[in-house]
């Protein structure tokens, strides 16, 4: 039997958000305390909540998160899942109701 390696390469989540600006205070709230808890677990790095000021892009607020590896993706999924779970928050629900759109996925980075 091979054992997996931990893989201990940084991960960068990059959450790219259309929110229309009728839901951008309750948008941001959520992301406010979501962001919260994302800073208390291991493996945390950094993060960014970014507004856009200019330019032609659709999207105009974006998340980044930098964690130590990938290894610390699953106990983070699972603590921000239990967070909403006990606040009865629905991530779905919201964004179909505030029309949000979103572009997510993680990242490594290219050294070349």
């Amino acid at each position: 039997m091979v054992e997996e390696k931990p893989n201990r390469e940084p991960l960068y989540r990059v959450d790219n958000f259309v929110v229309p600006e009728h839901g951008r205070d309750e948008f941001l709230g959520r992301v406010a305390t979501t962001h919260a808890l994302l800073r208390s677990q291991d493996g945390f790095v950094r993060d960014f909540i970014l507004e856009q000021q200019s330019g032609p892009g659709e999207f105009n607020i974006v998340t980044f998160v930098e964690w130590s590896s990938q290894d610390a993706i699953g106990p983070v999924s699972a603590a921000v899942a239990k967070l909403h779970a006990d606040i009865g928050f629905d991530r779905q629900e919201m964004f179909s109701r505030l029309g949000v759109k979103t572009d997510i996925a993680n990242y490594t980075r290219l050294d070349i």
